[in-house]
C-alpha cells in the first residue's frame, strides 16, 4: 500500500502540471496498475470492502486520472477500458467510499463519447442509471442531454455553437469527434438533396469557415468538384430504374380477389 501511495502522490504532482507530461503519467499509471493488482484491491464481499476502503479510494482516484489521461492521449480503447472499471466504484461501492467529486464530470464525458460515436442505444442505457434530478440539473449531464436532443431534432447548428461552451476542458476532444460525426450526417444529406451546390454554400451548411476545410471535406467524401467551383452529385442521385413485374402483380391481385370472394 505504501508504494502505491507514493506512486499516486508522484502521479498527482505530475498530472497537476499544465500541460502534464502525458508520457510520464502513462508510465506512472502502468506502475500503479501493477501495484493495485498486487494489493487485490477489488473486494469479493461487503466485509472485504469495508476493510479495503482506503485501497478502494486510491484505486478510484487512479482510475479517474487514467480516464482523463486516455482522452488526452486520444486512446479510445483505453478510455472505454478505464471507464468500465471506474463505474463499479461509482455505483457498486458508493455506500462504502462515498461519492466522488469527479463522478458526474466523468459520467458526462462518457455520455459525450457515446454520442460522438453515434452509439445512441448505449447512450440511453447509461442515461437510465442516473436519477431524473441529475439528468435535468447537473452541470455536466444536462448539456450532453441537450446535444442529443439537437441531433434528434436535426438542429445541427446548435451542435456547432455548443462546442465552445462545454462544462470541462476534457470534453473538447470528444466534442470535436461529435462535430465531425454531425458534419458527415450533413454531408450525406447534401449528397441526397442537391444535384449541384457551390463550395461556398456547402461550407456554410457544414459550418466550415476556411476554404481549405471544405476542400479537405469534399475530398474525404469523394465529392466531384467542377471547374466553376460547384460540387456535382448528379452521378450519386441517379438511381437505376426498377422494372415492376406488372403482370405478376396483376395476377396476384386477381388471385387475392378470388380468394376473398370464396371466404365471403
Amino acid at each position: 500500500m505504501a508504494s502505491a501511495e507514493t506512486l499516486y502522490k508522484e502521479l498527482t504532482a505530475e498530472w497537476s502540471k499544465r500541460p502534464p507530461n502525458t508520457k510520464k503519467c502513462g508510465q506512472l499509471l502502468d506502475q500503479l496498475k501493477i501495484a493495485l493488482v498486487k494489493m487485490a484491491f477489488l473486494p469479493t464481499d461487503g466485509n472485504d470492502a469495508q476493510n479495503s476502503k482506503k485501497q478502494l479510494l486510491l484505486a478510484r482516484c487512479v482510475l479517474e486520472i487514467a480516464v482523463e489521461h486516455s482522452v488526452l492521449s486520444k486512446d479510445l480503447q483505453a478510455f472505454e477500458r478505464y471507464m468500465s472499471q471506474l463505474k463499479c466504484y461509482y455505483y457498486d461501492y458508493a455506500k462504502i467510499i462515498g461519492e466522488s467529486d469527479n463522478k458526474y464530470k466523468l459520467l458526462g464525458l462518457n455520455l459525450l463519447y457515446l454520442l460522438s460515436g453515434n452509439r445512441v442505444s448505449d447512450f440511453h442505457t447509461e442515461l437510465e442509471l442516473l436519477s431524473v434530478d441529475i439528468i435535468q440539473h447537473n452541470q455536466y449531464i444536462r448539456p450532453i442531454l441537450a446535444l442529443e436532443q439537437y441531433i434528434m431534432e436535426g438542429r445541427y447548428n446548435k451542435i456547432f455553437q455548443a462546442k465552445s461552451s462545454m462544462p470541462a476542458e476534457v470534453y473538447n476532444y470528444f466534442m470535436d469527434l461529435l462535430v465531425e460525426t454531425v458534419r458527415d450526417e450533413i454531408g450525406a444529406c447534401i449528397e441526397k438533396s442537391y444535384e449541384k451546390i457551390s463550395a461556398k454554400d456547402a461550407a456554410k451548411r457544414l459550418n466550415l469557415r476556411v476554404p481549405d476545410e471544405i476542400k479537405v471535406f469534399g475530398e474525404k467524401r469523394q465529392w466531384k468538384l467542377e471547374g466553376n467551383g460547384n460540387y456535382s452529385f448528379t452521378d450519386r442521385s441517379i438511381k437505376p430504374k426498377e422494372v415492376l413485374p406488372s403482370e405478376e402483380l396483376a395476377e396476384q391481385v386477381l388471385s387475392y380477389a378470388r380468394d376473398l370472394e370464396m371466404i365471403v
